[in-house]
């Protein structure tokens, strides 16, 4: 074994196509989850390829999580997918947790990851701060759970965003190094990165430089999948702009930040490009273009928005769906893990 990072010269997986992606359970989900991850979640369901879509519950733990509130935050990211068109009969949807294999082919690839590829992962060093020894072991091990993850399904494509591409990186390095250490040539795929559509990096309202997120202080910062049509509109008359008008070309957006994430999130809503967005309302200024982007989020967002709150009200309707989704999963899952461990040389009796 070696501990030089492998390359991608390894024969060719022969296996299946699958797609894999998940949601990490902590805090409330907005629209930047659904213009880059439930919209394409759905679309990609109908690609011809099985998709594993789970609710990342081992990941949420990383840092402090209130139980209670883990366990609805699961149910609300399972609502979520549901009232954002993925069919559990189409895709398998289901708790991390809730396939013991996860945390057991995490294990061995913690034992096949080196420290020094974790080292240069860029999350954990914006996640810790200046007081990483007060972080948990983890956090720092995130992207290997992540790497069990993937390669547990075997997937061959993994919708992710910018900021994950250098966890995917990681996989295909642990799933290289293990073929190559084990002598199983093609065992793992070295999954590839699905783009997100049209955004796969919504910014924030109040700040056009910071991504939209959950962990924003602001509510006033983010579109919640459960905001009402009078918060919608309250939110987009309040986002940040300049007080330029719209530019006619799509170069006029590079050094506006706000006015470039506002045209984003109307063209991702309206199956639009930008600059498709430009032609209708370049030249006009944001009193013109921020009632129709609120129009067109409420009108967009409502159908999603009900069927959340109708899911959420009945718990045994979702249950019903992540236990199913839990034992399909296990299905593929349990056969990979069992064979990984005969070929690392585990006991069996």
């Amino acid at each position: 074994m070696t501990d030089a990072s492998p390359t991608d010269t390894a024969p060719a997986y022969a296996g299946p196509r699958r797609i894999l992606s998940g949601i990490q359970a902590s805090g409330a989900l907005h629209l930047g989850n659904y213009l880059g991850a439930l919209k394409r979640f759905t679309q990609l369901q109908d690609s011809g390829a099985p998709c594993f879509l789970f609710v990342a519950d081992l990941h949420a733990i990383t840092v402090w999580q209130d139980p209670a509130l883990l366990t609805a935050q699961t149910r609300e990211i399972a609502a979520a997918y549901l009232a954002s068109g993925l069919d559990p009969a189409k895709s398998v949807i289901f708790p991390q947790s809730a396939v013991r294999a996860h945390s057991e082919l995490a294990w061995i690839f913690n034992c096949v990851a080196r420290l020094g590829w974790l080292d240069r992962m860029t999350q954990f060093k914006e996640k810790s701060g200046k007081h990483k020894e007060r972080s948990s072991v983890g956090l720092y091990t995130y992207p290997v759970l992540q790497a069990a993850d993937i390669l547990l399904y075997k997937a061959t494509e993994v919708p992710t965003g910018e900021d994950q591409k250098q966890h995917l990186e990681l996989t295909r390095d642990i799933a290289a190094k293990f073929n190559n250490d084990f002598g199983v040539p093609g065992f793992f795929p070295l999954p590839d990165p699905l783009t997100q559509g049209p955004a796969p990096r919504v910014m924030s309202l109040r700040d056009g430089a910071a991504k939209m997120s959950k962990s924003d202080p602001s509510d006033q910062s983010r579109i919640n999948l459960t905001d009402d049509a009078d918060s919608i509109v309250a939110k987009v008359r309040k986002a940040k702009t300049d007080p330029e008008p719209l530019p006619e070309t799509i170069e006029g957006l590079d050094a506006r930040p706000e006015a470039k994430n506002l045209v984003t999130i109307y063209a991702a809503l309206a199956d639009m490009t930008r600059e498709q967005v430009l032609a209708q309302y370049g030249g006009q200024g944001f009193g013109a273009f921020k009632p129709a982007l609120a129009e067109l989020a409420v009108a967009s967002m409502a159908p999603v928005t009900a069927e959340m709150r109708r899911l959420m009200a009945d718990a045994a309707e979702i249950d019903r769906v992540l236990k199913d989704g839990a034992e399909r999963a296990a299905e593929i899952a349990d056969p990979v893990v069992d064979e990984v461990k005969k070929i690392v040389g585990f006991w069996r009796a």
